[in-house]
């Protein structure tokens, strides 16, 4: 007979997003202890909602590959404080993160066959014009700069716009879309009219490629079965994943090499350190910090009952940083051979675009910092200001200087 060894309500975990002091690149305090005394903790939710919260990497892993945990928005209820209460509305259509099979097989059978390693490998050359061309600019204005506007930023935005045919002409108006929607403490109706915005945006285009197609994957795409609002709903979900997580990984990840010295001079002295500087980046930082399930029957985890209707939300970061899985893992070393980390998910939403965004990373983070060996803050640590209520963990901007050469 199975025993539910949950806690009792004194002892039920929150999920809190305050950082320890003067460790930007660190999980949340209390994370840590709670994985080492309780991996599936009992979590009491903003809402009231009596939920699970897993922080091991061996649990986190289980969950995210267990087809009966589902991944629906409307069955689930929201981990962070001030957002909506019950439970949250259905996904809008298109958007694959908040779908369960069938539904979230078709529209990945139809895209998967689109982001393959090859296909992916064959962007590298166009990735290294596009880096070149901000990196010169960069040394053509001369030291100073805010390295998320100068390049974090623009470089993936470029290439999803390209790969789906979207003008970057426009980036201003879908980038303000994108931070509406990434942020943990916007209300349901900026959320909204965010999502709406950025779907008038995309059904405009989408209309355009029907009648004129070009060499894109939203042209591509209105030769398949997806009707004008799937095709819609689809072009802005890949749109905003293409934006934002790359970006801040650049960007993040710069500020991590800035402040860890030895592995900044380890990257430059072997550029060859790349592919695994970049997953040991994506462990280690973690920016999609956390994701939510729900159980669809009473399921059981290491000797505990996770009840069906349960939210039971998941810390990547937590996960990233087990001693179990990693040694050291609170230590950057880009020598770590880090696979088998949860920075891209795991199971049947493992993340699609995660091919082009390795080819991203590891060309542009080696090319910035051999490019500008003297890169450097330009403002103390401490002053850099940090993205703690998004969903996507990151910073806001990142003043560097270098010097002229």
């Amino acid at each position: 007979m199975t025993t539910d060894r949950s806690a009792p309500a004194s002892e039920h975990a929150s999920l809190s997003t305050a950082r320890p002091a003067g460790c930007p690149f660190d999980p949340p305090g209390g994370l840590a202890e709670l994985r080492a005394r309780q991996p599936l903790s009992p979590m009491t939710y903003p809402d009231g909602h009596e939920g699970r919260l897993v922080t091991s990497h061996a649990l986190v892993r289980a969950v995210l590959a267990d087809e009966r945990f589902s991944s629906r928005y409307d069955l689930m209820h929201y981990p962070f404080p001030g957002g909506p209460a019950g439970t949250l509305p259905p996904a809008p259509v298109g958007d694959m993160t908040g779908m369960d099979a069938p539904e979230h097989t078709r529209f990945r059978r139809l895209l998967a066959g689109r982001f393959t390693v090859r296909r992916m490998r064959l962007l590298t050359e166009r990735v290294e014009r596009i880096t070149a061309e901000h990196l010169d600019a960069m040394e053509r204005q001369g030291p100073g700069a805010d390295l998320v506007e100068a390049f974090a930023r623009p470089v993936p935005a470029l290439m999803i716009c390209e790969l789906l045919g979207v003008p970057y002409a426009d980036h201003e108006t879908f980038q303000g879309f994108v931070t509406d929607l990434m942020s943990m403490d916007a209300t349901l109706e900026r959320q909204t009219a965010a999502m709406q915005g950025l779907q008038e945006y995309m059904h405009r285009l989408v209309l355009a490629k029907r009648a004129a197609p070009t060499d894109d994957l939203l042209s591509d795409l209105t030769s398949s079965d997806l009707t004008d609002e799937e095709l819609t709903g689809l072009g802005g979900f890949l749109l905003g994943a293409g934006l934002d997580t790359t970006a801040n990984m650049l960007a993040h990840g710069t500020f991590a090499l800035l402040s860890h010295p030895d592995q900044l001079a380890a990257l430059r002295a072997d550029p060859g350190l790349a592919d695994q500087a970049v997953e040991e980046l994506m462990r280690y930082l973690s920016i999609a910090h956390t994701t939510v399930r729900v159980a669809l029957e009473d399921v059981e985890f290491d000797g505990h009952v996770v009840r069906a209707g349960e939210s039971v939300t998941l810390s990547i970061e937590a996960a990233n940083r087990d001693p179990e899985r990693f040694a050291d893992p609170d230590t950057l070393d880009l020598t770590r051979k880090a696979t088998g980390h949860v920075g891209f998910g795991h199971g049947i939403h493992q993340c699609l675009g995660q091919q082009l965004a390795r080819v991203e990373m590891r060309v542009a983070l080696p090319a910035l910092v051999t490019r500008f060996p003297s890169l450097r803050l330009a403002v103390p640590a401490e002053d850099v200001p940090l993205r703690t209520g998004m969903n996507i963990y990151g910073v806001h901007s990142l003043p560097v200087t270098w010097d002229e050469a």
